[in-house]
């Protein structure tokens, strides 16, 4: 069977990285395209706008925009009035309302639309939402720390408006949270603390409403030095359930588990293999439960104020 012929817009270090490793492999999908103001990929055609390369490729009919969030909307947009299914790297949009209109449109239109969360493809996520599905939680914890030097060096598009800053990389916990949990949570209060010379917060604590009462916080730093911290704490009635490397190993009662392999290196084949089969069936998946966490934070979030930041 041939592969359905994909575009890539926004060449920039995830791209790089994830996105255009994760088509080389793919068995459903074939690079044709590139759209960047500032790189180009090897061996395809390159663009600097994406009107153009959408009018020189009618035989591309998906679209995957990796470029930061707050330009997304008009290209998706576009794509999707140009008749093409979208795909949305994390986080879909800069504003929930957006991404609703997105939606609205592919339905509109009869095309498929992909807010992706690649940390819901890290390798024991399902394994932690089936574990969890018949227990009673008492206390669930989230420890996000990394550093931005490390994984956005001089992006300062991260700290404006749009940027979402502690929550770019924190909305991938939200991401693990809101799919392995039995009960939907939801903020009570939250601490955002915001570098003087920034827009966007760099680190926050949130603590969150279950409905059993149990004991729901999340802490994030992204000034943080040493090793990358991406752990999530499940305390039960039957035992504790611990999610390290960002979902790429699991503990139960400390006793690391078998039976998934490949840490992190899976999430992104799985993002493109989910999005073949949405747009063989003609379906969507726009799950903004993460990005709700993040809305409610910058809404009910109390500010305290930083040291300016300096890269």
């Amino acid at each position: 069977m041939s592969k359905r012929k994909i575009a890539l817009v926004g060449v920039g270090k995830i791209a790089v990285d994830q996105h255009i490793p994760a088509l080389a492999a793919s068995p459903d999908w074939e690079l044709a395209a590139a759209v960047s103001r500032n790189n180009t990929v090897d061996g395809v055609p390159n663009y600097t706008d994406m009107s153009e390369m959408l009018a020189a490729h009618p035989e591309i009919d998906t679209v995957s925009l990796c470029m930061p969030p707050v330009p997304r909307f008009s290209y998706a947009r576009e794509a999707l009035l140009a008749g093409r299914h979208v795909m949305l790297e994390k986080p879909p949009g800069a504003t929930l309302s957006e991404v609703h209109a997105l939606e609205a449109l592919a339905t509109e239109k009869g095309l498929s639309l992909y807010a992706s969360w690649h940390s819901r493809q890290a390798a024991f996520v399902q394994a932690a939402k089936a574990w969890l599905k018949d227990k009673t939680l008492t206390r669930f914890t989230v420890t996000w720390k990394e550093s931005v030097r490390k994984w956005h060096p001089g992006q300062d598009w991260v700290f404006e408006p749009g940027g979402m800053g502690i929550f770019d990389p924190g909305i991938n916990a939200l991401s693990i949270v809101t799919e392995i949990l039995p009960d939907p949570i939801h903020l009570r209060e939250a601490t955002l603390y915001v570098p003087a010379n920034c827009q966007t917060p760099i680190a926050t604590e949130m603590a969150f409403t279950h409905p059993n009462g149990a004991a729901c916080s999340a802490s994030m730093e992204w000034d943080h030095d040493g090793e990358d911290i991406w752990d999530i704490e499940a305390e039960t009635e039957q035992g504790v359930l611990k999610l390290e490397k960002g979902g790429g190993a699991m503990l139960i009662d400390g006793v690391a588990q078998d039976g998934s392999h490949g840490g992190l290196d899976g999430e992104y084949p799985s993002l493109y293999a989910e999005m073949a089969r949405l747009v063989a069936t003609g379906a969507r998946d726009v799950d903004l439960s993460p990005m709700r966490h993040v809305s409610d934070a910058m809404t009910l979030g109390r500010r305290e104020s930083r040291p300016a930041f300096n890269w």
